[in-house]
């Protein structure tokens, strides 16, 4: 050891075999801090797609198509519209309106035969008027 040298030197200095253990302790954390936080970009980005995913959502695709354009595009409007369409479904129109029909159909038979029998007794009543 030097004679110059204190007593006691910091752990975290270079020692006098190259070492730097400061440095290596700072590069294990930063490479270990820029992972994570990619990890993190990544997961919130597939955010919506999780939720529509678990959800069983009818506009999955949608969902996965604009999750996947705000992550190329660095756009956000298009993670949040992602997100707003995952978060809340469409009121479901079509099964009411398909049901009406479905009742109109089976209805529709039945009225044709009392339209038809009417048509039949209106001109027989004309007739045996004259």
């Amino acid at each position: 050891m030097n004679p110059l040298a204190p007593a006691h030197a910091p752990s975290y200095l270079a020692n006098a075999d190259g070492s730097d253990p400061l440095f290596t302790v700072v590069a294990i954390f930063t490479i270990a801090l820029i992972v994570g936080i990619g990890a993190l970009y990544l997961t919130l980005h597939a955010l919506p797609e999780r939720m529509a995913h678990t959800g069983n959502h009818a506009q999955f695709q949608v969902i996965g198509i604009l999750a996947l354009l705000a992550l190329f595009t660095h756009n956000n409007l298009f993670w949040v519209v992602a997100i707003l369409i995952a978060a809340f479904r469409m009121p479901d129109f079509l099964t009411p309106l398909r049901s009406i029909a479905r009742s109109l159909q089976a209805m529709a038979p039945a009225q044709a035969q009392t339209t038809d029998e009417t048509e039949a007794e209106a001109p027989a009543k004309e007739n045996g008027a004259h």
